[in-house]
């Protein structure tokens, strides 16, 4: 990453803006030699459109068989046939 004092930033303003467009080099910009800021093309500040299935890269993990299942057969049924548990609705 470059380096630039504010000073020097400010007098070539334009041609430094234009020199991280084509180049997508970000410029850090000091004062007194801290720095204050950094200059990054636009393509590269902006979050990358990633699909939903993409969003979800890396957030979950995958325990065991995930093709076999642990239940029988006629488990499945059982559970299947089995009623859903209702809520309590509130009586006004």
């Amino acid at each position: 990453m470059k380096t630039m004092a504010a000073g020097e930033f400010k007098t070539k303003c334009l041609a430094v803006l234009d020199d991280v467009k084509t180049s997508r080099e970000p410029v850090l910009i000091t004062k007194r030699g801290k720095p204050v800021a950094r200059l990054v093309s636009l393509e590269e500040s902006l979050p990358q459109k990633r699909s939903v299935l993409g969003r979800l890269k890396n957030m979950g993990t995958i325990h065991g068989n995930i093709v076999a299942s642990d239940f029988s057969d006629a488990e499945w049924e059982r559970i299947a046939n089995e009623p859903w548990p209702q809520k309590n609705k509130r009586q006004k």
